[in-house]
């Protein structure tokens, strides 16, 4: 077992990463102070490949209450009238402030949920067990929960840290095709904008990230924990800007996937915006062609998407990315390479600019 550790304080927290652990994460709620019930929350997919009844029979192993709350799957859940369902369900079912929600599922189910536990009596806690490959590399890690406004994604939330992260990568076998590259466009933009050596060993695994080998995906998952980890111990509320740097791709991708209704993945946005990223820092000579074509040739190798879809309007995208909340006074704000695996945030990006390069 991989364990890396999230260094904040009173609010430090461990993330094991394994394969074949979740039925540990009974005796793990067990070994915090107090727990008087637990709350899985998941979605209709999970519930229905039985890992979230795996979770809940591991906590009543355990000699703790719980219940299961069922959700609809996709991002069109995460919004406040779902919430609004959910904290109902939370007084139905009799939480308290010693109560702890258990997230089970993917990037939806983390997020809605942390952000459900952050208002629901002004701040219950919660835990992470998230069983999508994005939601493990990123959305899991580091406390920002929310939800989205019909235009704009997680523009309503909160920093609410986690008990901790249980990860096993053996659920991975579970997702889709589409799901699973969803993850792997997060990954890729960890190596380019901030691991060099990560994505080196991405190029030489490309083969094995395919088939979903099982030590190069703990591997995967653990670097890419660790390098959050890192960022967020430094700067938890995104005060300072390095935080920021975790954004590589997402201010096109998510202008990408609100215009698409979010029927587009976000790992597959952050994919097509990374790419935007990229040969928008070439034109404004920051990286140069050979930069672009490496990360094109590693996109394309690992099937991920790298086109802006045809049907989506630019004038359109540049308005939704001037919602980004990385945006001051409605001037844009990117964050940009540098070099592989550095990249730094550019401020008044010209219009013009980034319309060529959606165009």
């Amino acid at each position: 077992m991989e364990t890396v550790y999230v260094s904040l304080a009173e609010k430090s927290y461990s993330i094991d990463v394994d394969s074949g652990n979740l039925e540990k994460i009974g005796p793990t709620l067990a070994s915090f102070d107090r727990v008087s019930k637990c709350i899985v929350l998941t979605d209709e997919n999970v519930n229905r490949l039985g890992l979230s009844g795996r979770v809940a029979e591991s906590i009543a192993d355990a000699g703790i209450d719980v219940c299961v709350l069922t959700i609809a799957a996709g991002e069109q859940s995460k919004a406040i009238e779902t919430a609004a369902t959910l904290w109902e369900a939370l007084l139905d079912e009799g939480t308290d402030r010693r109560s702890v929600l258990v997230a089970v599922g993917g990037g939806v189910i983390g997020d809605l949920g942390g952000f459900v536990a952050a208002t629901y009596a002004r701040g219950i806690r919660f835990f992470q067990v998230p069983t999508t490959l994005l939601a493990q590399v990123d959305s899991s890690v580091g406390g920002k929960v929310g939800i989205d406004l019909p235009t704009a994604k997680n523009m309503v939330g909160a920093f609410h840290q986690p008990l901790g992260v249980l990860i096993d990568t053996a659920t991975l076998q579970t997702l889709s095709d589409d799901q699973y590259a969803s993850g792997l466009g997060e990954v890729v933009k960890y190596g380019v904008s901030l691991d060099a050596e990560l994505f080196e060993f991405l190029e030489a695994n490309v083969e094995p990230l395919q088939k979903r080998d099982a030590d190069v995906l703990r591997q995967i998952v653990s670097t890419c924990c660790r390098i959050k980890a890192t960022i967020v111990a430094q700067d938890e509320f995104e005060t300072t800007g390095l935080r920021a740097l975790l954004n590589y791709g997402h201010t096109f991708g998510h202008a990408f996937e609100s215009l698409s209704h979010f029927s587009l993945l976000h790992g597959l946005g952050v994919s097509i915006g990374s790419i935007c990223a990229a040969r928008l820092a070439e034109k404004l000579g920051m990286v140069d062609a050979d930069f672009v074509a490496r990360q094109l040739r590693l996109h394309r190798a690992l099937g991920l998407p790298t086109d802006v879809p045809p049907e989506i309007d630019s004038a359109e995208v540049l308005h939704r990315m001037r919602q980004d909340k990385k945006s001051v006074a409605g001037k844009l704000r990117l964050v940009l390479p540098t070099r592989l695996g550095a990249c730094a945030v550019a401020d008044d990006i010209l219009d013009a600019a980034v319309l060529d390069v959606l165009r």
